[in-house]
């Protein structure tokens, strides 16, 4: 079915976040659609409205102003939620400029995830917030840590048996682990009100973590 080209471009965004809630700028809007809007209207308690149709159904639809973003994004993040903000990289009239039906070009600029809070209105002043990673590479395990609102970073070398103490003792907010793990530490990050988020075991790899500083800063 034909799409407009503003929902091709909503479409193919989304595609590439598609565990995190899409915050479209649209204006003076942040729009979601579609299973993000009708997961965002409840958790958020806003209205719930409709936008064109998409193979024959209506489109779900819900929005929240940019200048009231932060704390509508501080109430996702505190549900559970990965938010990934989508802003427009430029103005209608220079997307006109290309064509009067040129789409305004779009890209998400951030992922939001409860240990990558920065806004000091959405912070405890008096507390740390930490985002955490466990890795394990061949025998080796480790934990690091850091709060990146201050760039304070530390890493320890630990067991299984040491991680849920340390957890305790940190209470960070988010903990990164590999795919290959989740399951296992489902249950602890649960039990201390953590985040868990699973990424690629090659996220993990030294070789692989190197190479990718030295393309960071073509070394």
């Amino acid at each position: 079915m034909t799409v407009t080209p503003m929902m091709a471009q909503y479409l193919d965004l989304k595609a590439d976040y598609a565990d995190a809630l899409l915050f479209y700028r649209m204006g003076d809007f942040y729009e979601m659609f579609f299973d993000d809007a009708v997961a965002a209207a409840e958790a958020l308690d806003i209205a719930l409205t409709k936008r064109g149709k998409h193979d024959g159904a209506d489109i779900p639809m819900c929005g929240v102003p940019v200048h009231a973003a932060e704390g509508y994004l501080l109430t996702l993040i505190r549900k559970g939620f990965r938010v990934a903000v989508c802003e427009q990289m430029e103005s209608p009239a220079e997307a006109k400029k290309r064509g009067s039906k040129s789409v305004v070009k779009r890209d998400v600029v951030r992922l939001v995830t409860p240990g990558t809070l920065t806004e000091e209105t959405l912070l405890e002043a008096r507390r740390h917030n930490y985002l955490t990673a466990f890795a394990e590479v061949r025998e080796a395990q480790a934990l690091a840590w850091v709060d990146i609102s201050t760039g304070a970073f530390h890493v320890m070398p630990l067991s299984d048996l040491r991680l849920g103490p340390e957890l305790a003792r940190l209470a960070p907010s988010e903990l990164i682990v590999s795919e290959s793990k989740e399951a296992d530490l489902r249950e602890i990050a649960q039990d201390f009100g953590i985040a868990l988020t699973g990424i690629a075991r090659s996220a993990f790899d030294s070789t692989s973590g190197e190479q990718r500083l030295c393309d960071l800063f073509a070394v």
